[in-house]
């Protein structure tokens, strides 16, 4: 099956929001899996992120006015357009990426789980709730979720679909205007997934992508926004988070990780080794959430690692628009060169390799083989420092203590992955890991598809969540409105200002005997 045809993405070039498609600075975009040139898109300037926030500032207010449920059938109409087109989805995702398409399928699947989910429960979170006023029956107190005003999105390129217009779901939802960034390298993705918004029903002028370099566009919209949301490294977290809390804004981040993955003496070792080639090599390690480090018990070390090595074995590493392959290509030299130096690092240190280790010009430019190393020490980068690329590491521990803290030991704490010997003892140690999301005997896609509760980090690995009530709700402000009824606090005039502040008193010690919220 080919790369998507030319015309597919001049057409997903109108769709980017800047002065003059046809005009200005242009970048190119080769497909990942050979390098070939797929077509080009404009590179924005500060006057179109200005722009942007100008009609979006002035589209906002009609926008949050429609009722929730009318904003809700927008996004049920883009789940079905996003079912419709997911092949299509699916190419222009491999062909920015390079990833395998099953990977492209769980990112699709991400983005329906997204709109489904908040499609159904906003009208219940975003309802105005009463509470008990200061003065029961005098005071009548309600608050409500007030949308920020119009949200930056800054999306990454290695789930470039799903952490940009996927990201803007729920913020657009909420009631505001959304202004996104893509990253360079994977524009075309934000911008297909924006097109089938604004089939669905999203007014253009409410949603916006820019394509354009970071410190230019990226840059403006930290300026401009009302609200933050972030995917990206833990350096630039840090800087993002910095220039919001100048500016008194709201900010979310996912950021890196160094995902731990505990195998105890009981657990079902061919199921672990298997799940274990997912859970580290999706999208060829490219993913915050993937597994990095591998603690398995001493007495079962042996024979997990030879089911795990046998089971990447049999992956099969490769590029097309199918099934056929398990694991796809990086998706930059600088992705390539990583990988590669931790690699060599780690060897010229004593690491031993266990299986890969070496790119493979022959498959493609970027690929590198699912690679697995042992005797890894802390003075080795690979260590403690993210690869994001497929390489794990095998540390054998003499217990399940030992495990815990060395799986705790890093200033991440993303993701984790338990396999034991029983589904209580895998929650039990669930419970005691430092990190935002943790799945007993899976790796990380359960929980990340579990929409209805938070996704997020700890520590190093970021602020915030997404998905759940809070993905939702961060977006909002809680607005408080009381309404005084019968009369208001000044005393009538037959009573002195003494009695009647003695008799608020008395009002105030009684309340604590009333019922109510």
């Amino acid at each position: 099956m080919p790369a998507p045809r030319v015309e597919v993405f001049e057409r997903l070039r109108a769709v980017a929001a800047v002065a003059d498609p046809a005009a200005g600075a242009r970048r190119e975009i080769a497909e990942t899996f050979t390098g070939r040139p797929l077509g080009d898109t404009p590179v924005g300037t500060v006057a179109d992120v200005d722009a942007a926030f100008a009609e979006a500032r002035a589209a906002q207010p009609h926008w949050a006015a429609r009722s929730v449920g009318d904003r809700a059938a927008v996004f049920e109409r883009f789940r079905a357009l996003v079912v419709e087109h997911r092949e299509d989805l699916m190419d222009v995702l491999q062909a920015e990426t390079g990833k395998a398409r099953w990977a492209a399928q769980e990112e699709i699947m991400g983005m329906i789980f997204a709109a489904r989910y908040f499609a159904r429960t906003a009208p219940r979170l975003l309802r105005p709730r009463g509470v008990r006023g200061a003065f029961p029956v005098l005071n009548r107190a309600s608050v409500a979720p007030v949308p920020k005003g119009v949200v930056g999105v800054i999306a990454p390129w290695n789930y470039p679909m799903l952490l940009s217009i996927g990201d803007a779901i729920p913020a657009l939802l909420a009631g505001n205007a959304v202004v996104v960034k893509p990253d360079s390298r994977t524009p075309y993705s934000a911008l297909a997934a924006a097109e089938l918004l604004y089939r669905a029903g999203v007014p253009r002028a409410v949603l916006a992508v820019v394509p354009g370099q970071g410190t230019v566009v990226g840059t403006a919209i930290v300026d401009s926004c009302d609200y933050l949301m972030f995917t990206g490294s833990s350096a630039t977290g840090r800087d993002l988070a910095e220039r919001c809390g100048r500016r008194l804004i709201g900010f979310s981040a996912e950021l890196g990780g160094k995902n731990p993955m505990i195998v105890t003496a009981g657990a079902h070792l061919d199921k672990a080794a298997r799940a274990a080639v997912r859970a580290c090599f999706s999208n060829a390690g490219q993913l915050c959430i993937s597994i990095e480090r591998i603690y398995v018990d001493r007495a079962v070390a042996a024979e997990f690692t030879d089911k795990f090595v046998a089971a990447i074995g049999s992956a099969v590493l490769g590029s097309g628009y199918d099934f056929s392959a398990d694991i796809g290509s990086l998706i930059s030299d600088a992705q390539l060169e990583t990988v590669a130096k931790h690699v060599a690092d780690a060897t010229s240190k004593g690491a031993k390799v266990l299986v890969g280790g070496k790119a493979r010009p022959d498959i493609g430019p970027l690929f590198y083989e699912p690679t697995v190393l042992s005797e890894v020490t802390d003075g080795m980068e690979c260590a403690r420092e993210e690869t994001f690329g497929p390489l794990v590491s095998i540390y054998p521990v003499d217990s399940v203590e030992e495990a815990i803290r060395a799986a705790n030991d890093t200033e991440y704490g993303l993701n984790a992955s338990v396999w034991a010997a029983s589904k209580s003892e895998g929650e039990r140690i669930a419970r005691r890991l430092r990190a935002g999301t943790v799945c007993v005997d899976e790796g990380y896609a359960p929980a990340w598809g579990t929409t209805a509760a938070p996704m997020g980090g700890m520590g190093s690995s970021g602020v915030g969540r997404r998905h759940g009530p809070d993905g939702l709700l961060k977006f909002t402000e809680p607005q408080t409105v009381v309404v005084t009824r019968f009369m208001n606090l000044d005393p009538p005039p037959m009573i002195s200002r003494a009695l009647w502040q003695r008799s608020l008193m008395t009002l105030a010690r009684a309340i604590r005997f009333l019922p109510g919220r």
